[in-house]
């Protein structure tokens, strides 16, 4: 796997790594900027992203995998369809932003294909304050499925972890900025 890790990081640092000066949906200012659709909507990105989220998610015995939508979008994609590949197909859940304003008015899309109290895993590109992600969390548990993990491909290591570990949530993630820096050179 670490082999599909450095390509992973090499396409990332192409493909998703900017510096200059940007504003963050945190809010904050950074000198760098990750923008991980772009590496994730591309076809080689998407598979090892897959591939890597699974591997990562291996020893957790989780249903799917969902997200905050639209940046988990193709990260869900990706694990859902390369899941089957490690013999455990799972199943996929978006959180939206606003619940729908007709139909069944939820935040949560994928629900069918869950059963109360199933155990999931949440993914999320980037993570900085860790706002984004906790806030996806406390949407599915209101929704009635468990939290199993919470994963990003990048953790810009900003004060997000610490968020995430004072709501009861360890990150695991695929990068640091620092690592992933190294393994693309």
């Amino acid at each position: 796997m670490l082999d599909n890790k450095r390509r992973l990081a090499r396409l990332l640092y192409e493909k998703s790594y900017r510096e200059g000066d940007f504003a963050l949906s945190s809010g904050r200012r950074s000198d760098y900027y990750f923008d991980c659709r772009v590496t994730a909507l591309h076809a080689e990105g998407s598979r090892l992203i897959g591939l890597l989220f699974n591997d990562m998610l291996k020893n957790f015995d989780i249903r799917g995998v969902g997200g905050m939508t639209m940046g988990a979008d193709p990260l869900v994609s990706a694990v859902t369809v390369t899941s089957a590949e490690f013999g455990r197909p799972l199943h996929g859940l978006l959180v939206r932003k606003q619940a729908k304003k007709h139909g069944t008015e939820q935040f949560v899309e994928g629900l069918g294909n869950f059963s109360k109290n199933d155990a999931v895993a949440m993914l999320e590109d980037v993570v900085t304050t860790g706002g984004s992600l906790l806030k996806a969390c406390e949407r599915v548990r209101a929704a009635g499925l468990n939290i199993a993990a919470v994963c990003a491909i990048l953790d810009r290591e900003e004060g997000g972890r610490e968020t995430l570990e004072a709501a009861g949530f360890n990150l695991h993630a695929l990068f640091s900025r620092r690592e992933l820096l190294e393994l693309a050179r």
